[in-house]
């Protein structure tokens, strides 16, 4: 664990964690916080000068295109979906993870601004997702070379709209990346981390499940993607910190794929905050963290590219 990681984990610990603690306890806390999320779309974010980033509207969202280095392979694609609750952030709030993301994937990355609570509702933003998901379809990327990816609710999105192909039988993205994702809205108490996890109160992870999940079925695996059955899912890429209070959650989603015959790269990192890749800016862990993941997604690539020399031999 670097010195960095020691210094901003326990910043956090003693500055984040108390706050959510005590804001995240009633209904309008979510709407001051989308309020000022949206107050945040207006500040210009710096990136690097090799970072280009567009924005494009869909039918019922924006999103921005990202961009991370010249020369990306534009005949390839990741569909991002940001985290932050299902009420906060956006793509801009998130783009250390995206430009990031496509200088290691070597393709641009369409970050998607899908719509929210409080207003809107999972199902929102699911529709958002596959919408999006069609919308690249429309416009001739091959389904092996789209990459889905998502970080925390995002996360859950990520799996819930892979679920959601397969069920649909719509033709599935190459893989798909999860960082510290949010897997679990069913009502049971979060016991694992819940006081070593510097960011994330287990009590206010809880009640937020039990809002978003009101007058639904939380064990509906759109809703609470560990509880689904990851039968024909593609490769999966999954990256947490060891210390999280999300993080047995996680561990299940990789078991379960598993278990179901997919390939599942797994990687738990130690003492690592909540979605520590958008720290890359100041924490070694997380730059190394999208060496990783380009990694994965040559290996997939090299894996996809000898089983369909194999199958026409």
């Amino acid at each position: 664990m670097s010195w960095q990681a020691r210094a901003l984990t326990g910043l956090m610990y003693g500055t984040l964690k108390p706050a959510s603690t005590i804001l995240m306890r009633h209904p309008l806390a979510l709407v001051c916080a989308a309020r000022i999320g949206n107050l945040g779309r207006l500040v210009r974010v710096p990136q690097p000068e090799q970072v280009t980033i567009t924005t494009e509207a869909f039918s019922a969202c924006e999103g921005e295109w990202v961009r991370g280095r010249a020369g990306v392979d534009e005949r390839k694609v990741v569909l991002y979906f940001h985290g932050g609750g299902y009420f906060s952030c956006s793509p801009r709030t998130h783009r250390s993870i995206t430009w990031r993301l496509s200088a290691a994937a070597k393709r641009p990355v369409l970050a998607l601004d899908y719509r929210q609570g409080p207003v809107h509702k999972l199902s929102d933003s699911l529709a958002d997702a596959l919408d999006a998901y069609d919308c690249l379809l429309g416009r001739e990327y091959a389904p092996e070379n789209i990459i889905l990816a998502g970080d925390s609710a995002g996360g859950h999105l990520t799996l819930a709209t892979l679920l959601a192909l397969r069920d649909r039988e719509l033709p599935l993205p190459a893989a798909a990346i999860c960082l510290s994702p949010w897997a679990d809205l069913t009502d049971g108490p979060r016991t694992a981390n819940r006081w070593q996890d510097p960011m994330l109160p287990a009590g206010r992870v809880r009640w937020l499940a039990r809002r978003w999940t009101d007058g639904l079925d939380p064990r509906d695996p759109l809703v609470s993607p560990v509880l689904g059955d990851f039968t024909g899912l593609p490769p999966l890429m999954i990256v947490t910190g060891s210390t999280e209070v999300l993080r047995d959650e996680a561990r299940k989603v990789a078991e379960r794929a598993r278990q179901a015959g997919v390939q599942v790269r797994y990687e738990e990192w130690n003492r690592m905050p909540h979605v520590f890749p958008i720290l890359a800016d100041v924490l070694p862990e997380a730059r190394l963290a999208f060496r990783h993941i380009g990694n994965f997604l040559r290996a997939v690539a090299a894996h996809r590219d000898s089983a369909g020399g194999a199958a026409a031999a």
